[in-house]
C-alpha cells in the first residue's frame, strides 16, 4: 500500500503534467508540496526506483504507466469524497477540498466503489472535474475557457480550474455556480474584462478569472 507521501507526490506530478508539456519540473513540484527542491529530488529518485516515475535531472519527471494508474486511483478517491460531502453532508463546494485531502488516504478502494455506486456513478465532482472510473478510465468532456467565447455565445459553466476557497466563494457571490447558463454580451481582451448575462443580470469578470472557467457552448 503506497504511503501518504508517495500518493501526494504522484497526485501532484499528475496534476502538474496535465497543465504543462507532460513533465513536472522539480521547482514547481516543490512549490506545490511545500517542501525544498532537495527533498523533492531525493523523493523522485525513490519513486523512480519504484518504477512509478521517469526522472531526468534538470528536465523534470513524468509518470510511468504504474504511476498514472496510482494517480488516477487517488484522484478518483478525492473527487468522489468531495461529491459525497456535498451530497450527504451539505458542505459547500468551497469547503470540501481540504477535507478530501485528508480523507483520500484513509479510505479503501472498496469503500470508494461503494460511495460511487451510492452516488449513482457520477461523472464529475462539485467543481466539474471528471471522476475516473474504477478501471482507470477518465473521460474529459470537450470545453473551452469562458475567456475564449465571443459576443453572442451562450454557455454553460462546466468546470472550475481554480478551486481555492476564495475564488469559489467569489463565483458563488457573483451568481456563477457550476451548471449555470448564460450569454456573453461583451468581451474586450484589451481592457481585460468580459461581461455575461445570467438570468437577466449582467456580471463582469476579469479575463484572468474567465480563463479559470471552462464552459460548454452549442456547436463547439
Amino acid at each position: 500500500m503506497p504511503s501518504l507521501t508517495v500518493e501526494n507526490y504522484i497526485k501532484s506530478i499528475y496534476q502538474i503534467c496535465h497543465t504543462s508539456d507532460g513533465h513536472a519540473a522539480t521547482g514547481r513540484l516543490a512549490t506545490a508540496l511545500g517542501v525544498s527542491p532537495g527533498t523533492v529530488t531525493s523523493m523522485l529518485k525513490t519513486l523512480s526506483e519504484s518504477k512509478l516515475v521517469t526522472y531526468t535531472p534538470y528536465e523534470g519527471v513524468r509518470l510511468t504507466g504504474a504511476g498514472s494508474a496510482l494517480a488516477l486511483r487517488v484522484v478518483r478517491r478525492h473527487r468522489l469524497i468531495e461529491l459525497f460531502l456535498v451530497k450527504t453532508l451539505d458542505l459547500s463546494w468551497d469547503e470540501v477540498h481540504e477535507e478530501a485531502e485528508h480523507m483520500e488516504h484513509a479510505v479503501s478502494d472498496r469503500l470508494i466503489d461503494r460511495i460511487d455506486a451510492f452516488l449513482g456513478h457520477p461523472e464529475a465532482d462539485p467543481h466539474g472535474d471528471p471522476i475516473p472510473s474504477s478501471d482507470g478510465t477518465l473521460k474529459v468532456p470537450k470545453s473551452r475557457s469562458l475567456a475564449e467565447c465571443q459576443v453572442g455565445d451562450t454557455f454553460q459553466l462546466s468546470r472550475v480550474i481554480d478551486q481555492s476557497p476564495e475564488f469559489l466563494r467569489f463565483l458563488s457571490n457573483a451568481g456563477l455556480p457550476l451548471g449555470v447558463a448564460g450569454e456573453v454580451i461583451a468581451n474586450t481582451p484589451e481592457g481585460g474584462v468580459i461581461t455575461v448575462r445570467i438570468a437577466g443580470a449582467e456580471t463582469t469578470l476579469g479575463q484572468a478569472a474567465a480563463e479559470k472557467l471552462l464552459v460548454t457552448t452549442p456547436g463547439a
